[in-house]
């Protein structure tokens, strides 16, 4: 609590222990302060959907004065966005398998999905946000916080021949590889996933006539399950096994004059990156940590990639292709990653999560992967700036050159 002033600064929570507590709102009267609050651990739990049903929280007031606090609820559940709506009663927003509007009083309880709950003065009416996970048309414009810049909506790995043909993993259907015009249009799907697998990061060759892609099963179980690496004509004929399934391969970038293709392998035993010569399908070994999303720049002489480090965090590094000269770019104690080059080669774009929460993380909806905005920073790592700013996850940018 401060003055309007900022003066007095004062804290309201007088919880024990590594709790959190968050969405503060006056009583009417303006004597108390509700609020909620949760282990800190479990704000990880409340915003991931396979396991917000696990998080609890609970609804406390206290009295600015005195400091008595009053436990509004008990037991098991993710409780949120208190609010007074009355001098004795609270209104909160309840997450996981029962989600909706409940009442600390004998309100009526309202089941829905909802997000961000806000009631009128007399508690009789309420606003709330609603989320939708529909699939984005491709090319829809978003909000772009950088006016030399357009933000658009692309399906994911996103990656521009040099005739301006994109190719995507659509993932949005069923993460088979579609090559089409950056606007959508002239969508051709040239490697159908077929309910066998995820098509994944495929890349264009040089001279735009072979796309490579990883193919298996991706994520969490990469572990225990198997991908390999493939390329296809950009028509969708040849499709041809380029390293078999073990170790776990995927993630590939071609070489600038298209003999070779860096990748990466991700076994128990078996971390790094490894390259490909396309010639005599010899493999060299390239780094031998736990590294991913290899990217050669466009001029060949670098490899952009992410590495997972010691405490877990991730950074962005680039290499040469000999292996010399390893560099890392970020240092910022978040997770850095999914790092391309521009066209030109002079810069890079990542996304990051250095400058932390926008909000309180337990208010989050649905995702794995919160508030990452998109980066980009001069090859040799300086100059970082900020290009977007939303609530969830960007990644997987895309430079377009528009001719006007």
């Amino acid at each position: 609590m401060v003055r309007p002033d900022g003066s007095e600064l004062r804290r309201v929570s007088n919880a024990q222990g590594d709790i959190c507590a968050g969405s503060p709102k006056w009583s009417p009267d303006g004597r108390r302060i509700a609020f909620y609050e949760i282990p800190v651990e479990q704000t990880w739990h409340a915003h991931r959907p396979e396991l917000v049903a696990g998080a609890t929280s609970q609804i406390i007031s206290v009295n600015v004065e005195t400091g008595a606090r009053i436990a509004h609820t008990s037991g098991p559940g993710l409780k949120l966005s208190p609010q007074f709506v009355s001098a004795k009663e609270i209104g909160y927003l309840a997450k996981g398998p029962n989600e909706g509007l409940v009442y600390s009083g004998e309100g009526a309880t309202v089941r829905g999905s909802m997000r961000s709950p806000v009631w009128s003065p007399d508690g009789s009416k309420v606003i709330y946000q609603k989320v939708a996970f529909a699939a984005r048309p491709q090319n829809m414009p978003l909000y772009s916080w950088g006016r030399d810049y357009e933000y658009r909506y692309t399906d994911v790995f996103p990656q521009l021949a040099r005739d301006g043909k994109l190719v995507v993993t659509e993932k949005d259907a069923d993460s088979s590889i579609v090559i089409m015009d950056p606007d959508g249009s002239n969508k051709q799907r040239v490697f159908h996933a077929d309910g066998k697998g995820l098509a994944f990061a495929p890349s264009w060759s040089p001279d735009g006539q072979w796309i490579a892609f990883g193919f298996g099963t991706f994520f969490g179980e990469r572990h225990k399950t198997r991908a390999k690496l493939m390329m296809v004509r950009r028509d969708g004929s040849g499709a041809q096994d380029l390293t078999g399934d073990t170790p776990h391969t995927g993630f590939p970038s071609f070489s600038a004059d298209g003999k070779q293709i860096v990748y990466r392998v991700w076994g128990e035993n078996e971390y790094g990156l490894r390259i490909l010569n396309l010639e005599d399908r010899s493999v060299r070994v390239l780094t031998t940590e736990p590294d991913n999303l290899p990217g050669w720049s466009p001029d060949g002489s670098r490899i952009v990639f992410t590495r997972r480090q010691a405490d877990g965090n991730y950074d962005v590094f680039t290499i040469r292709p000999d292996g010399s000269d390893l560099r890392r770019l970020t240092s910022s104690g978040a997770v850095d990653g999914h790092a391309v080059w521009t066209t030109d080669g002079k810069h890079i774009l990542w996304n990051s999560g250095m400058y932390g929460w926008r909000d309180e993380a337990a208010l989050y909806d649905n995702t794995f992967q919160p508030y990452a905005p998109i980066f980009m920073m001069n090859a040799d790592g300086t100059d970082k700036r900020l290009l977007t700013d939303s609530p969830w996850e960007d990644a997987m940018p895309q430079f377009v050159q528009v001719r006007r």
